[in-house]
């Protein structure tokens, strides 16, 4: 056989001396054999395949919220979200389960609770809008559909005392009349109409801006769907559709709900309100995305 010495080498393969021996002492290239202090390597030897180098980490929110839930990523932006907006997600809407709580149901499937009442539908609402944020991530990219947001509901209410009432529709459209904001709601007779209709609308629109989510959120609300939940399914949509367009997404915390509330009872007469409140949500999250160096549009 016959031998060429490391400096042809690099020369042939176009990288220096030293990653040349480094191969060879690493026994990375077949045949390659040590007189003295030098090296003698096969004249037909190939150039050993250089690991890949692992990519940056990608600084695209959905990217990472995914890559975190795929993985099981503790302690970072799909930790933050899943707890931050089930914990206020259900808060507002009554469950009397403390943040800490929350963040302990999610990080170790367990209750923990001692020396207080629970009640069971918080705890169980609870881990089922968990479930919810996963399927958000992952069929975040998808046009928003009835099937979704029905999917959404179901997660949301299966297990709960409400899922073992008769009336009750899980995963389907109310069956008796309901309210919101005090003021009357689509009749259950006409949901699947206005809904369809409301879909349609908002589906024309390619590329949503904030405003029209905001728009969809509002008429959804006033629709108001499902007997209960409404609320929680919404916003879990509007985290949806500000992730499907390359916008900050939010999460309403406990203590701007005030002004959250009163932004959609007055939307139609002035805008400003519920657009403040969500622009100031989106400031509070672009202090966690900055942490967690992903990037956001101004």
């Amino acid at each position: 056989m016959k031998y060429i010495s490391v400096s042809n080498i690099a020369t042939q393969w176009n990288i220096s001396e030293r990653s040349v021996r480094n191969y060879c002492a690493q026994g990375k290239i077949p045949g390659a054999i040590l007189e003295g202090k030098k090296w003698k390597i096969p004249e037909n030897a190939t150039k050993p395949v250089r690991k890949q180098r692992a990519g940056k980490v990608s600084k695209d929110i959905l990217t990472r919220l995914k890559l975190e839930k795929e993985s099981g990523i503790p302690g970072g932006i799909y930790h933050k979200v899943q707890i931050e907006l089930t914990y206020n997600s259900n808060h507002m809407e009554g469950s009397r389960l403390s943040h800490e709580q929350t963040r302990y149901i999610f990080e170790t499937n367990t209750i923990g609770i001692q020396d207080e009442t629970v009640n069971v539908d918080d705890v169980v609402e609870t881990a089922n809008h968990f479930r919810c944020i996963d399927q958000v991530i992952e069929l975040a990219n998808y046009s928003l559909s009835e099937s979704f947001i029905k999917q959404l509901h179901y997660i949301l209410k299966s297990g709960t005392s409400d899922s073992r009432k008769a009336w009750f529709a899980v995963g389907d459209y109310k069956r008796f009349e309901n309210e919101v904001w005090g003021s009357e709601t689509t009749k259950p007779e006409k949901v699947t109409t206005e809904m369809k209709k409301l879909l349609k609308k908002y589906n024309t629109y390619k590329k949503k801006t904030l405003k029209e989510i905001l728009d969809f959120h509002y008429e959804f609300e006033k629709i108001h769907p499902f007997q209960d939940g409404n609320g929680r399914v919404g916003r879990l949509i509007m985290f949806k559709e500000c992730l499907h367009n390359g916008i900050t997404p939010f999460i309403i915390e406990d203590d701007i709900k005030e002004f959250y509330y009163r932004g959609l009872k007055e939307w139609k007469n002035e805008e400003g309100y519920l657009m403040d409140t969500c622009l100031m949500a989106q400031d509070r999250f672009k202090v966690y995305m900055d942490y967690f160096g992903l990037e956001y549009r101004e």
